[in-house]
C-alpha cells in the first residue's frame, strides 16, 4: 500500500470513528459541539507518520493486506487521537498560539469565551477546555484501538507496546518542561528529551506496535529498533531546525516560534556550547521572549548559524539518519517493507515539511 493510500484510509477511519462518537456527545448537550469542531479542525492536518510506521511495522513482520487490513488501519489510526491529545496539551504548556496553521485549541476556546462575553477569565477557560479535549482524545485513542477488530492475543501484545509508549511520551514531556524551567539544558539532556518525547513515540513504538499485531519475531522487533530509534532522533532534530528556520507556510507555525517559546532543544544546546560570551548573553536574553519580533528572530538565527550550532545539528541529523539506513539494510524484513521504510526515512528528515 502506498503512503498516500495509507493516509487516505487513516483519514477515513478517523472520520468514521469521530462521527460514531458525535451523537453521544450531542445527546448530552449541544454545548459540546465546539469541542467536536475543534477536534475536527485539528484532525484535518498532520502527516500521519505514526500510523504509517505502524502499518509498515506490521508488514515488516509478515502482516498482509487482506481480511485484517481495515482492522489494522483502525488500530494504526488510533495513534492520531493519541497525537491529538499530546499536541493539545503541549500547546497549553507552551502557550502556543497556533497549530497546523490555525489557532491552537486553547486559543480557540479563549476566543469563544470572548465572543460570548462570558464572565470570568477567558484564558483559564481556554486552557481548561483544551485540557479536557486532550483527555477525551486520550480516552478515545484507547477505545479506537480496542475496538479495531483484531484478535485478542494480537491486540494484547500490541497494547503492551501502546501502554509503554504513552508512559514514555508523558515522561518525555515532563522532562522537556523541566529542562525549560531549569534553563540550562546540555546537548545530552536535550537528547534524553528527544528520545522519550519524540523518537520512541513517533517511530520506534509505532513500528513495534504494528510488528506486535503481526506476531513479530524478537529479531524483527530488535531490527526495527535499530532503524526506528536513530531515525526518530533525526526526525526530531530536523523538526527543531524547522522550528527556527522553517517556512511558516510549511510548518504551520509563525517564523521562529520555538525561539519565542524558549524551547531548550539540542540545536540551542549545541549553539550555547559554541557561543562566545557576548553571543551566549544575547541568546539567553532573548530566548523565550513572547514579544520577540522578526529582527529579534533574525538576530538569534544569525547567532545559531555563526556559532556553528546549526551545522553541528545538521551533522547529527546525518549521523543518526545514516545509522538508521545501515540498520535497515540488514534488517530481516521483506524487501517491500525495506523500500517503504527507506522512503519514510527521507520524508521524516527532509529539510522542509
Amino acid at each position: 500500500m502506498s503512503t498516500s493510500r495509507i493516509r487516505k484510509e487513516v483519514d477515513e477511519a478517523l472520520l468514521a470513528f469521530v462521527d460514531r462518537q458525535r451523537p453521544a456527545l450531542l445527546a448530552i448537550s449541544d454545548d459540546l459541539a465546539p469541542l467536536l469542531s475543534a477536534l475536527d479542525a485539528l484532525l484535518t492536518g498532520g502527516k500521519r507518520l505514526r500510523p504509517a510506521f505502524c502499518y509498515w511495522g506490521w508488514r515488516a513482520a509478515g502482516g498482509e493486506d487482506g481480511a485484517d487490513g481495515a482492522d489494522l488501519v483502525q488500530a494504526a489510526a488510533s495513534l492520531e487521537l493519541l497525537q491529538a491529545s499530546a499536541l493539545i496539551h503541549d500547546d497549553v504548556m507552551d502557550s502556543s498560539d497556533t497549530r497546523r496553521g490555525q489557532p491552537s485549541v486553547h486559543r480557540r476556546f479563549e476566543a469563544l469565551h470572548g465572543a460570548q462575553s462570558w464572565p470570568g477569565d477567558a484564558e483559564a477557560f481556554g486552557a481548561g477546555a483544551a485540557i479536557l479535549l486532550g483527555d477525551l482524545c486520550l480516552s478515545w485513542s484507547s477505545e479506537m484501538f480496542e475496538t479495531c477488530g483484531l484478535g485478542g492475543d494480537r491486540r494484547r501484545r500490541a497494547r503492551a507496546v501502546y501502554d509503554l509508549m504513552r508512559t514514555e511520551v508523558m515522561c518525555g514531556q515532563y522532562l522537556d518542561m523541566l529542562e525549560g524551567t531549569r534553563g540550562e539544558a546540555t546537548a545530552a539532556t536535550a537528547l534524553r528529551v528527544v528520545e522519550f518525547k519524540s523518537a520512541k513515540y513517533t517511530i520506534e513504538r509505532p513500528l513495534h506496535m504494528g510488528a506486535a499485531l503481526a506476531g513479530a519475531r524478537p529479531d524483527v522487533t530488535a531490527a526495527l529498533t535499530g532503524y526506528g530509534l536513530p531515525l526518530g532522533i533525526a526526525f526530531q532534530l530536523r523538526d527543531d531546525v524547522l522550528g527556527v528556520f522553517g517556512d511558516p507556510a510549511e510548518t504551520g507555525k509563525p517564523a521562529g516560534d520555538d525561539l519565542r517559546e524558549g524551547k531548550r532543544t539540542v540545536l540551542i544546546a549545541l549553539t550555547l556550547e559554541r557561543a562566545s560570551a557576548a553571543q551566549s548573553t544575547a541568546l539567553r536574553r532573548r530566548l523565550g521572549d513572547p514579544a520577540l519580533d522578526r529582527p529579534g528572530v533574525d538576530e538569534l538565527r544569525s547567532i545559531i548559524e555563526d556559532t556553528g550550532g546549526l551545522a553541528a545539528c545538521e551533522t547529527m541529523i546525518e549521523r543518526y539518519l545514516g545509522e538508521a539506513e545501515r540498520a535497515l539494510r540488514t534488517a530481516p524484513i521483506t524487501e517491500e517493507a525495506r523500500r517503504a521504510l527507506a522512503e519514510l526515512a527521507v520524508a521524516a528528515t527532509a529539510r522542509s515539511t
